[in-house]
């Protein structure tokens, strides 16, 4: 886009009103999925109060405990809101009027959503990581279907395949080093950064390792993680991600 008409303003101020809306609804879930492997959603709050079960079984709506005087929970909801608005925004300038755009505002709230349970329990629920995959191909071929997207099926197809497939070797080489949940949630991403061809792909996942290492390397140089320190991977996957979706979209 070599200048904004106000069309694509209006589009903008959308993509980030909607981030910042979905961004409200993503600290409850991330506190219910935030829990150890083998057990249960969390279904009360921290003080024992059950959750209100509700319409949607008590996952949708804000982090607050009526018992507990309103008292938030989980993780901060203004931080959360500010990153999904800011990533919607992001999305909605790199993409502009394009039907890929609706996909990948769709995805954004997932996305912080994910990457904030893992940074809290290094955990990647497959409810979310298996979800993405099947939804990302099912609506990326809708996308496929409406005139002026720019991208390829296809190529989503085979990068969803690919990068499942390379993650897959790697939690077989370096089971320690790379998590299962890492690979379902590749099979997501190679998808999303497949729209944009291989390049797309290439550049999101240099990116996820080159972020991931370079928080590895900051808290050995902190002296608050060792070499064999576990960490979350998930986020700087998502993060690399986001940084190759932004580049392939401006660019296509």
């Amino acid at each position: 886009m070599s200048s904004l008409q106000p069309i694509d303003l209006m589009v903008i101020v959308g993509a980030v009103l909607w981030g910042g809306a979905a961004g409200l609804f993503v600290p409850r879930p991330a506190y219910r999925f935030s829990v150890d492997p083998d057990e249960p959603w969390a279904d009360r709050c921290p003080a024992g109060h059950p959750l209100a079960a509700g319409r949607f079984g008590g996952w949708v709506g804000p982090a607050r405990c009526q018992e507990c005087g309103g008292r938030a929970y989980g993780p901060g909801t203004l931080p959360v809101v500010l990153a999904t608005a800011l990533v919607c925004g992001a999305l909605a300038v790199a993409t502009g009027i394009r039907p890929e755009l609706a996909v990948w505002l769709l995805f954004a709230p997932l996305g912080v959503l994910l990457a904030v349970v893992d940074f809290r329990v290094q955990r990647l629920p497959d409810v979310l990581t298996l979800s993405l995959a099947g939804a990302a191909l099912v609506l990326l071929a809708g996308a496929w279907a409406v005139p002026e997207h720019a991208g390829y099926w296809p190529t989503a197809l085979y990068g969803s395949l690919a990068l499942g497939g390379g993650y897959f070797v790697l939690f077989l080489i370096s089971p320690n080093g790379m998590g299962f949940g890492d690979v379902k949630l590749a099979l997501g991403l190679g998808a999303v950064l497949g729209w944009y061809g291989w390049g797309t792909v290439l550049l999101g996942t240099f990116a996820g390792f080159l972020f991931g290492g370079l928080y590895g390397m900051g808290l050995v140089v902190a002296r608050k993680a060792g070499r064999k320190t576990s960490i979350p991977f998930g986020p700087f996957l998502i993060a690399g991600g986001f940084v190759g979706l932004l580049i392939g979209a401006y660019a296509a």
